[in-house]
């Protein structure tokens, strides 16, 4: 074989890798109607201290950009294949007296680490209604991480601090790793999804309290696939 031909079969073997592996889905989620006003945080005199100075901390129910882009909302496939779960534990912080990312994404069977990288005391009290066991424990100011993981898929799973009763968090936890949640401009990439046609479904923690969201379709080719949602409030 001369080098020609190396050259173009190692660019067909590219190519049908390439095609094999999939492409990722991308998209937008906006808000259609105008949401009441977040309501500002009753925060006690400790955590007053936490926060920067000129920051009011208010609830965070409807997160959108000047262009109606919607932050926090989970998008995720439906009726695919359950995969292993990433070894890597997903973070989840509690600064200022919140938790931080608000809304995040899991696979069931993956470690959540929760940090607590405030002065103050805090307990972490994940409330499942369907993933399994729930738990409460205390952790220190700046103390070690606890992990949580559970064997069943829930959207959305609630952790709660019962010292700071407005601190929340909610995880959109799923059999596979085909998922996303929305940033601030309300876009969203699902990577390296297979080719095929799928139900895709979006999740907005305020709108849609019983995790059943905005379901739509989307086909995957080698170059990927797009799909957006409207979050409607008008109504």
């Amino acid at each position: 074989m001369n080098f020609k031909h190396r050259l173009l079969t190692l660019a067909a073997l590219a190519a049908s890798s390439f095609a094999a592996f999939g492409g990722d889905i991308t998209g937008k989620v906006t808000l259609k109607g105008e949401p009441a006003g977040e309501l500002n945080l009753p925060l006690d005199p400790l955590c007053k201290k936490t926060v920067k100075p000129g920051v009011t901390p208010t609830t965070r129910f409807y997160v959108k950009d000047a262009n109606g882009g919607l932050a926090d909302v989970f998008v995720y496939l439906k009726n695919v294949d359950a995969t292993k779960a990433p070894e890597e534990a997903v973070v989840l912080d509690q600064k200022s007296c919140e938790y931080s990312p608000y809304v995040i994404g899991a696979q069931v069977g993956q470690t959540i680490k929760v940090l607590n990288s405030d002065p103050v005391l805090h307990n972490v009290h994940p409330t499942p209604k369907k993933a399994g066991k729930e738990y409460n424990k205390a952790q220190l100011p700046n103390g070690p991480a606890l992990t949580f993981s559970w064997d069943k898929p829930e959207v959305f799973l609630r952790f709660k601090c019962d010292v700071h009763p407005w601190m929340f968090a909610y995880v959109g936890y799923v059999e596979h790793g085909h998922f996303a949640v929305t940033k601030a401009d309300g876009s969203f990439t699902i990577k390296d999804v297979p080719p095929g046609t799928y139900q895709i479904e979006a999740v907005h923690r305020k709108t849609h309290t019983k995790g059943v969201g905005i379901a739509s379709e989307v086909t995957v080719t080698d170059q990927g696939g797009s799909v957006n949602f409207v979050v409607d409030i008008s109504k």
